[in-house]
């Protein structure tokens, strides 16, 4: 495991966080962070108690201002050490892309490059009036192939993404917005509070009816001759034979909240 105090893991009930911790360099991300990160999202991944996960940074000055550049000489400059750094990022989107349970990404202050791209990797984006997003590849040098540039296409479609990468500037809340980057803007002493209510709100929720919405919608994204429609359709029959679908009626008929188990 990677010895690094600067990726937090913790629970809260049900949710659990995934924080980055390097706030005097408003949370760039080295090598060993990326590859804690990906340990990180595992073992979240294999906890069942676990129906949503945030991810935040420290600070609060940034969720990830990007790659921590003054690694760069170390960590991305021979083909070999790029190619180990490569590897370790790819893991940890993979990770997070594929996670089964909803992602939250909690968005205060900068949000570039790596972190642009880790927020657009989660299901879902709440941003604070203050934050800023951008991708500074085209002013660095650095090359986005297919497998890391999709994400972005998919969500705020191909003239915003070009225009991202193009201009390599940043963008207030108010235009992530508008392109479809985050879901919403509020203001920055309501950020917490709103991202712990979406939180609570889909791990009350039955989790077999979001594990399975969020892989149908996953496939639906894909080419269509890649697509597991077989899966997709198991994963939402498997709902209609749980417990919970039946203690989801029986709190309609009584009137009260339901207990879902996610069995």
């Amino acid at each position: 495991m990677p010895a690094t105090d600067r990726m937090i893991a913790r629970k809260d009930g049900a949710i659990g966080w995934m924080i980055f911790n390097n706030p005097e360099r408003r949370n760039a991300v080295s090598l060993e962070m990326w590859q804690r990160a990906a340990e990180i999202l595992a073992g979240f991944a294999q906890d069942s108690s676990v129906r949503v996960v945030v991810l935040a940074g420290a600070g609060g000055k940034a969720v990830v201002s990007g790659a921590d550049i003054s690694r760069f000489k170390d960590e991305r400059q021979e083909a070999e050490a790029v190619a180990v750094y490569q590897a370790a990022t790819d893991k940890a989107y993979q990770m997070l892309q594929s996670l089964p349970v909803p992602t939250i990404a909690m968005i205060r202050g900068y949000c570039i490059g790596g972190g642009t791209a880790i927020a657009v990797s989660c299901d879902l984006r709440v941003a604070s009036e203050n934050a800023r997003f951008g991708i500074p590849a085209a002013k660095l040098g650095l090359g986005y192939g297919p497998k890391r540039a999709k994400p972005l296409v998919d969500l705020v479609g191909p003239a915003f993404a070009k225009e991202m990468y193009f201009t390599g500037r940043q963008f207030d809340a108010e235009e992530a917005r508008r392109m479809g980057l985050v879901n919403s803007v509020v203001a920055d002493e309501k950020l917490e509070a709103a991202v712990a209510d979406m939180a609570s709100t889909i791990a009350e929720n039955a989790p077999l009816t979001v594990r399975s919405t969020k892989l149908t919608v996953n496939e639906l994204m894909k080419d269509a001759g890649d697509r597991d429609i077989a899966r997709c359709e198991a994963a939402a029959a498997a709902c209609f034979t749980s417990r919970d679908y039946r203690e989801g009626q029986a709190a309609f008929m009584e009137k009260r909240k339901p207990r879902f188990t996610g069995t």
